[in-house]
């Protein structure tokens, strides 16, 4: 990998988790670790250009037939791709149909882009996410296959103990905060060869264990608000992100949320 390599476009591709849920603006809409890396990218090239094609909800078959295509076209030097996750927390899930289509789309976009980099995507731990957990890992091993064979980068976000700290994922506990976004844009950015300005796999300071009252009265609002609603979607087969159009379609010049062109290098602070 280049060190400290230059980057003067970036296309992001993939489901709720590169959309930015729960990095939530103030304005309503999120932000997420894509907006943050190119933020920073484009602090660092002049004409910078940027697409997220990502909308919440989609699976790897709705990600190769929406997106894919418009990916490969813009050519872009840089494309991540995350997806096939939706597929797993399905009720019912043919594993070999989503690595079928995850290879499509890696063998589409990485002959289009200057790096293709892929994801094995956090797992915050807990007994919902237990479940999936063999799929997911199915996932994850196709996943390295699949970059070793075309040259992808895998940032490994599974493997890394502080993104399965609960503190790092919203109320919903599916979607990283803007904390867990931040850290994983500063994965990205190390993985793409450019210089850390921080360590993104340290851990939290330590917290005392909230109370059996206060974990009680979570877990029901979590199964009220989020996870009934969920599984409704699952049954019936619709999805959060049903006609929603992607948050950047086109590749354009950069333009941070409060509409200046370029920002300073650094922004941190249910599917």
């Amino acid at each position: 990998m280049e060190i400290n390599a230059s980057y003067t476009s970036f296309v992001a591709v993939g489901d709720s988790f590169t959309e930015g849920m729960s990095d939530l603006l103030p304005d309503g809409s999120y932000r997420g670790w894509a907006d943050l890396l190119a933020a920073r990218l484009a602090a660092r090239a002049e004409g910078f250009r940027y697409a997220n094609l990502a909308v919440r909800g989609k699976l790897i078959g709705q990600i190769v037939e929406e997106q894919v295509g418009p990916a490969a076209a813009m050519q872009a030097d840089v494309v991540t791709l995350v997806g096939g996750l939706n597929d797993t927390l399905r009720p019912k899930c043919d594993m070999g149909r989503v690595r079928d289509l995850l290879e499509e789309a890696v063998e589409r976009l990485a002959p289009a882009c200057r790096q293709l980099v892929l994801m094995r995507s956090p797992g915050r731990q807990g007994p919902v996410m237990q479940r999936f957990r063999p799929r997911m890992e199915e996932l994850f091993d196709h996943i390295d296959s699949l970059a070793a064979r075309h040259g992808a980068l895998v940032v490994d976000l599974y493997g890394t103990e502080v993104l399965g700290d609960q503190r790092l994922w919203d109320v919903d506990r599916l979607h990283l905060t803007a904390e867990g976004h931040r850290r994983v844009a500063e994965a990205v950015w190390q993985a793409l060869g450019l210089a850390s300005e921080d360590d993104w796999r340290s851990p939290l300071p330590p917290q005392a264990r909230p109370g059996w009252t206060a974990r009680r009265t979570a877990d029901v609002r979590f199964a009220r608000e989020h996870l009934v609603p969920w599984i409704g979607r699952r049954l019936t087969g619709r999805s959060s992100g049903d006609g929603r159009p992607a948050k950047r379609p086109e590749l354009l010049p950069y333009t941070a949320p409060d509409g200046s062109p370029r920002t300073a290098r650094h922004e941190s602070d249910l599917s």
